[in-house]
């Protein structure tokens, strides 16, 4: 892996301004809390604001707090789910569910009679992706994440191991969503390993231009645009993105798709992803979150950037 400024080409080209310009527009919404689950979380800046958008070319746009790094958190699931895919050949997409919930992220909700997880992007379904990655034990697993994560990003990345301690010290109800999958025999490791690996997993540190690339490599078919490795299958893809527009902000996710209309994972951290098929990756970073656990001023910025360049996949009009 390379550093992030080879791996990156950050344009001042004319998208980039409106990219800025649509930062401004933003900036002044001070709606929102930041999250304080994690004490590194509530560390956070509320004024930080970044975006990025990757494209097929490998060019990197970006405007404001674009290089801040935060821990990746939720936004790490669409990811896990792809490398379970991968490393059980294909055989996670039965171990898990892929329906919406309309229950809250870490819910104890498993789905009834057969004890899955109700899908990937919620708490119990991460927590049982990242357990069927390859490795022989928490470490192990922990390990193939980060190498996975950062073939999505095309950069080295590294883990926050103070946040990976307090989420694994305050992670009370991830610890009895695991006992309980245990119970259920849907889970096969050890409950403590399958929650050490997921905070790990959630510590990795990216910014929002590694977080874009990310997307962009999910929206491409597998491809990271940057590096040009085929990071996973474009079939594998093409299944975490399904799951992302139905799952990926939770009890939100109709509106979203309604008003963004972009398949996207939202964070604690305050990151959104985005995966536009086809068409381009993008990430924002503002600690700010609503009730559901969304960036309100990331909403915003999406739901602007989507109009901007048409990106709404069932928009007639299509850019």
């Amino acid at each position: 892996m390379t550093s992030p400024d080879s791996s990156t080409r950050t344009s001042s080209d004319d998208l980039g301004a409106r990219l800025a310009a649509l930062i401004e527009g933003v900036r002044d919404r001070d709606g929102g809390e930041v999250d304080d689950s994690v004490p590194r979380l509530a560390e956070a800046d509320p004024a930080l604001l970044g975006l990025a958008l990757a494209t097929p070319d490998g060019e990197v746009r970006a405007a404001g707090d674009s290089r801040q790094a935060f821990s990746i958190q939720s936004a790490v699931k669409p990811f896990l789910f792809a490398l379970a895919l991968v490393d059980t050949d294909g055989e996670a997409v039965d171990a898990v569910g892929i329906e919406p919930t309309g229950e809250a992220f870490d819910a104890i909700v498993l789905e009834g009679g057969t004890g899955r997880p109700p899908n990937p992007m919620v708490n119990a379904g991460a927590l049982l992706t990242a357990a069927l990655v390859d490795g022989g034990d928490a470490d192990g697993r922990a390990e193939r994440i980060v190498r996975g994560l950062a073939s999505f990003a095309g950069r080295d990345l590294e883990v926050d191991d103070d946040v990976a301690g307090s989420e694994i010290l305050l992670g009370d109800r991830n610890h009895a969503l695991a006992h309980l999958m245990r119970s259920e025999g849907t889970l096969h490791v050890g409950a403590d390993d399958a929650v050490s690996a997921y905070a790990r997993a959630c510590a990795v540190l990216v910014d929002a231009e590694a977080l874009a690339v990310m997307g962009a490599t999910l929206a491409l078919g597998g491809r990271n645009p940057v590096t040009g490795e085929q990071v996973v299958s474009a079939a594998v893809a093409r299944d975490v993105v399904s799951v992302m527009a139905t799952c990926g902000v939770y009890d939100g996710s109709g509106r979203w798709m309604r008003s963004v209309g972009v398949p996207a994972k939202s964070s604690v951290s305050g990151a959104l992803v985005l995966s536009s098929p086809g068409r381009l990756g993008a990430a924002s970073y503002s600690p700010r979150l609503d009730e559901l656990g969304t960036s309100v001023r990331g909403a915003l910025l999406m739901e602007r950037l989507s109009r901007e360049l048409g990106l709404h996949v069932f928009d007639a009009g299509r850019g």
